[in-house]
């Protein structure tokens, strides 16, 4: 049986140590970089290539903005975030920027076993506390609410439903494109939507 190659990211030496010798006791499992920042993940992604990526979200770099790095230096990746953070909001930043699995650092060594094979079976896999959050939110309209978004947000999503660009909103609304990106993070949270053409339909729906 050919073990899952395991990269583990996390600025906290003792933690990442604990992860890596449990991962590395179970059969299966073969860690095969460490790091402890965003630059360490990119160099593990590019050099090493793991089938499974652990990120931490608080470390030199941040997590989150490591996840894109390691996708694009390999695209076979999955990346899985093991955190402490319970933030509804950073959790659905951290799947719409392409994590595949969101763990909460209380998990056990089997717990984080069934993660890591989930993931790498192809579907997302969400710590149950967080599912139960991110469900309260949709029930109570928090995700998926469109009275939600601030007016800005608005006049951003009705460009967006008329087909325009990240670009092409910024030069309409005055604003940087980078700024136009920032709105449509937070919208896709607030909206529950995957990607923008997701949240176009949605919002067309409403209208």
């Amino acid at each position: 049986m050919t073990s899952i190659t395991i990269g583990v990211v996390d600025d906290h030496p003792l933690f990442r140590e604990g992860v890596t010798r449990s991962l590395s006791e179970m059969s299966g499992f073969n860690v095969i970089g460490e790091g402890a920042s965003s630059d360490d993940a990119a160099v593990i992604a590019s050099d090493n290539r793991p089938d499974i990526m652990l990120l931490d979200i608080s470390m030199p770099g941040g997590g989150l903005s490591a996840i894109s790095d390691v996708l694009a230096r390999s695209p076979t990746t999955k990346v899985l975030m093991l955190t402490v953070s319970e933030d509804v909001d950073t959790l659905l930043d951290a799947l719409q920027r392409g994590a595949m699995g969101y763990v909460l650092k209380g998990v056990g060594s089997r717990g984080l076993a069934e993660a890591i094979q989930t993931v790498l079976s192809g579907t997302r896999y969400i710590s149950p506390t967080m599912s139960a959050k991110v469900m309260e939110n949709s029930l109570h309209g928090g995700t998926s609410d469109k009275n939600s978004l601030t007016p800005r947000e608005r006049e951003v999503m009705d460009l967006v439903a008329q087909g325009l660009s990240n670009k092409h909103i910024g030069l309409r609304l005055g604003l940087q494109e980078k700024t136009v990106k920032h709105h449509m993070t937070q919208i896709l949270s607030k909206l529950g939507a995957s990607n923008r053409t997701e949240a176009a339909l949605q919002w067309r729906e409403r209208r």
